[in-house]
C-alpha cells in the first residue's frame, strides 16, 4: 500500500509501500519510553521504497536488548518519531511510525509483540468514559 505522511510542524515528509497485512503494536519498554505511551505501533516499509521528501530529520541510535543498533529518526523541530532503521541507512527493516501515516486509519495492527512489557491497563480502555473532543 503506498503511504505517504509528515510530522506534526510538516518540516519532515515523506513516502512509501508499506506491508499493510504486518503493521504490529510493540510493547517493549524501549517504545514504551521513546514514544511517550504505553506502546508503538508500526508499519513496515517494503525494502528501498522509503523516501523522504523534504526535510532533516535528526537520528538517535538506540541499542536494543539484543545489542542490535537501530537509527531513531524524528523531526528536530516538532520532536514527532518518523522511523527507525538500520544504523548508516541501507535495505533492512524500516518501522514507519503509523501516527505519522496520512492513510493511518486504513493501517489496523495485525499483531503485537514484546506483549511482556504491556501495561496491564491496557485490557481496560474499553471501559473507560469516552468523550469525541476534550
Amino acid at each position: 500500500m503506498r503511504v505517504d505522511g509528515a510530522c506534526h510542524c510538516g518540516r519532515i515528509t515523506y513516502e512509501a509501500e508499506v506491508d499493510a497485512d504486518n503493521v504490529l503494536i510493540c510493547h517493549c519498554t524501549d517504545c514504551q519510553t521513546l514514544s511517550g505511551s504505553a506502546f508503538r505501533t508500526v508499519a513496515p516499509a517494503l525494502p528501498g521504497t522509503f523516501r523522504l521528501l523534504t526535510g532533516a530529520p535528526k537520528t538517535y541510535i538506540k541499542v536494543a536488548e539484543s545489542g542490535v543498533e537501530r537509527a531513531q529518526v524524528f523531526c528536530a523541530d516538532c520532536g514527532s518519531p518518523i522511523y527507525s532503521g538500520p544504523v548508516g541507512g541501507g535495505s533492512s527493516f524500516v518501522g514507519i511510525r503509523v501516527g505519522t501515516i496520512r492513510q493511518r486509519d486504513r493501517l489496523p495492527p495485525r499483531k503485537q509483540v514484546w506483549c511482556r512489557s504491556a501495561q496491564g491497563w491496557l485490557q481496560q480502555l474499553s471501559s473507560l468514559e469516552k468523550l469525541q473532543t476534550q
